[in-house]
């Protein structure tokens, strides 16, 4: 059987196509990151799963519930025909859960269009702006992509920091160069 991954990839691809001849990138990428939000809710998957309950019963709890969810107008629960069938077509194949992976791979075909990239910082102590700018200056100079930063506070690297873009993984932090030392020393 497929993982969620492999199914959410066609399903991601044609909203991204949709969006991307209608100019809504964003508002989709909001939409669908909020509806993931929704579906993370076991609850929520749970009650949709109800066999009791028609597609459109489904579809009009959903889209309510998304609607709640969101601020502002969300294409998937608005009255706007492209994201309602998008729902109903997930509701119908049995597929709704996994608007999660069809939110990050959305997101991913968007980031490459745009030339972006999300990098999470990690550190040990909080970075200010002028800190982060460099980061980011020199990330977006090495990946050659504008740089969308994130940063995380972990107090049990002791120092330096921990840079996530994509599948590179820069690992500075000195909890990292102390175990290193370790186990040259022990060798």
């Amino acid at each position: 059987m497929a993982d969620n991954h492999t199914i959410a990839r066609p399903y991601a691809e044609a909203a991204f196509d949709l969006a991307r001849e209608a100019g809504t990138l964003d508002a989709w990428s909001r939409a669908l990151n909020v509806a993931s939000d929704v579906m993370a809710d076991g609850s929520v998957a749970k009650f949709l799963a109800n066999p009791l309950l028609t597609d459109d019963e489904r579809l009009s709890f959903l889209t309510g519930l998304i609607g709640a969810a969101g601020a502002g107008d969300n294409i998937l629960a608005s009255q706007a025909k492209e994201g309602r069938n998008f729902l109903k077509l997930l509701l119908e194949y049995g597929r709704i859960a996994v608007l999660p992976e069809i939110a990050k791979h959305f997101d991913t075909l968007k980031a490459e269009v745009e030339n972006t990239i999300d990098v999470t910082v990690t550190s040990a102590t909080r970075l200010d702006d002028a800190q982060k700018k460099v980061i980011a200056g020199a990330l977006g100079k090495r990946l050659g992509r504008k740089v969308r930063l994130e940063t995380e506070l972990d107090e049990s690297l002791i120092g330096g920091a921990v840079i996530r873009a994509g599948d590179i993984v820069i690992d500075g932090s000195l909890r990292s160069r102390l175990k290193s030392l370790s186990n040259a020393l022990i060798a």
